[in-house]
């Protein structure tokens, strides 16, 4: 199973020759999201109408969901980062580095944010390049 960052999610949705690239990396694997990848899709967008389609879509989509120990785990893992002087922009991304984590997925993403957490945690990543 892959694990489909925001970052990827937003180079697909904004650019339609990414769509093939997209298609050719997850190949016949299941795809599943975050709930913070639905959180950031719709709070950026545009109007009504592409709120309307956004929420749509993500209803239609398979998620992976927190549990009561990713939230520590990635609290640590931010904590980790920091105590070591490497900065990852957002706790959101440390949260879905653990869901990949916990459920053994590999995280697609556009976000260098999951390769400092991969120096210090068992994350399967692959970077989207479309």
């Amino acid at each position: 199973m892959i694990l489909v960052d925001t970052s990827v999610w937003v180079d697909v949705l904004r650019h339609g020759d990414s769509l093939v690239a997209f298609r050719q990396q997850v190949a016949d694997e299941q795809v599943v999201l975050s709930r913070f990848t639905a959180l950031e899709l719709l709070v950026g967008a545009a109007d009504e109408a592409e709120w309307d389609r956004l929420a749509l879509h993500l209803g239609d989509q398979r998620y992976v969901e927190m549990g009561e120990r990713t939230w520590v785990d990635a609290a640590r893992t931010h904590f980790e980062l920091r105590s070591r002087g490497r900065t990852v922009g957002s706790a959101i991304d440390c949260c879905i580095a653990q869901l990949a984590i916990e459920n053994r997925f590999v995280l697609l993403h556009r976000d260098r944010d999951f390769e400092t957490i991969a120096e210090i945690r068992p994350l399967r990543h692959l970077r989207f390049e479309a």
